[in-house]
């Protein structure tokens, strides 16, 4: 049996924590990998292949981290919450050992929350053209880019011309993102187990335009207004998309795999949401 764990870097507890849990497994026999430092190494990969189990330790942004190692993978993701939000995590820091064993003992509950496949058409200074796929938890955001310029576009939904918009952009992301960029962007809170897309646009340029579901089964397209060549940057999962070149199109579809999250059950969600979007702490 091989585990990943994820640590954020930047923060000495999560660190120990990843030590107190590479002692204990290793002597329980288990073979212990950590991701590495991205702030040493930018460019180094990390794999998960051969995993039976990811930890998180951080925040959410260390877990999203750990989704785009695992990808399409389906490998379970259990986050251990050492950040700020802990929207995502679902387990503690006061008891890292007792939560690992009980992952490893299948007495957690599972949530599999839908993936995205992000697609985008490329142009670079020098007029060549690419296409690119990437991984999603969250969302995809194209935006306006460091100029300020507003961007055109015509959103489609499977092949369906649904409006020429100009705005900051436009944000495509799953339930589990919906609680991020695209709630900021006015969109709804929805439940993990809704499996379609939400689609919202960013500061739209017309009192119309309106937050939307797309069901599993669609593809979102966002093709730029040549007419209006505007600075623009795609955002997946916060991490910038492409650099040097300028996004001609986009198209996102439901990715092929879920992740799977490892945590206490349904009524972690309503929970969270009441805690960091209501401010119920302790009540």
């Amino acid at each position: 049996m091989k585990i990943l764990l994820v640590p954020n870097y930047s923060r000495p507890d999560a660190i120990d924590a990843s030590r107190t849990i590479t002692n204990w497994l290793e002597s329980e026999g288990v073979e212990v990998a950590w991701a590495h430092d991205k702030k040493l190494d930018a460019q180094r990969q990390t794999s998960a292949e051969g995993c039976e189990l990811v930890v998180s330790l951080g925040g959410d942004g260390t877990l999203l981290r750990a989704a785009r190692i695992v990808g399409y993978a389906e490998i379970p993701i259990l986050g251990l919450s050492f950040g700020h939000l802990g929207f995502l995590t679902g387990a503690g820091s006061d008891d890292v050992i007792g939560s690992v064993s009980r992952a490893l003992a299948g007495d957690m509950h599972v949530s599999r929350r839908a993936t995205l496949d992000v697609e985008l058409d490329m142009v670079d200074a020098q007029g060549a053209h690419s296409c690119k796929h990437f991984f999603a938890l969250n969302e995809l955001a194209l935006t306006r880019g460091g100029e300020g310029d507003m961007i055109e576009f015509d959103l489609a939904v499977s092949g369906i011309h649904i409006d020429r918009l100009r705005g900051d952009g436009f944000v495509v992301s799953t339930a589990t993102g919906s609680t991020g960029y695209a709630l900021a962007s006015g969109g709804p809170i929805v439940h993990p187990d809704f499996r379609g897309m939400v689609c919202v646009p960013i500061a739209p340029h017309t009192i119309l335009a309106r937050a939307f579901l797309a069901a599993p089964s669609d593809v979102v397209e966002l093709e730029m207004v040549p007419e209006r060549p505007a600075d623009r940057i795609a955002f997946v999962d916060g991490q910038v998309a492409q650099r040097d070149a300028f996004v001609e199109r986009a198209a996102v579809r439901r990715g092929p795999g879920d992740i799977v999250l490892l945590d206490g059950g349904p009524s972690n969600f309503y929970k969270s949401v009441s805690r960091v979007f209501y401010g119920q702490v302790g009540k």
